[in-house]
């Protein structure tokens, strides 16, 4: 009786550590995906989306804490463009405002924290701004 009440513990803590593997995903699972590849140099509004890598699904509610555009494609690191998060009414859509101030190839950096998972999902996008 006491060596199967053992194997019994011993497959359910089995069970466990093999559910808590598949349950909490990796921050490498998602991704950001630009949806605004080309925009006009100037004021410009720049939209990505955010997805869980595995099942295609888009992700809502994730905090996007660290922003920022710059045109480190072009050899100009330091050469950057305020921008601001405003609301989007897709699901899992991220949209940010900004102002390019020349033609040419702009990095979008992003940080963000989803829900439930531990460690920050980081991209770098490239837009590309157009006269």
């Amino acid at each position: 009786m006491q060596r199967s009440s053992l194997r019994a513990a011993a497959i359910g803590v089995a069970l466990l550590i093999s559910m808590a593997g598949t349950a909490f995903a990796n921050t490498k699972d998602y991704e950001f995906q630009l949806l605004d590849k080309d925009v006009k140099a100037g004021a410009a509004v720049i939209s990505v989306k955010l997805v869980h890598k595995p099942s295609g699904r888009a992700v809502a509610d994730a905090v996007v804490f660290a922003k920022r555009i710059d045109m480190g494609p072009e050899g100009m690191e330091t050469m950057t463009a305020p921008i601001e998060a405003v609301s989007s009414t897709q699901l899992g859509v991220y949209t940010f405002k900004t102002y390019l101030g020349m033609a040419g190839q702009w990095a979008l950096s992003l940080g963000a924290k989803v829900q439930g998972e531990t460690g920050t999902v980081e991209s770098k996008l490239i837009v590309k701004a157009e006269q």
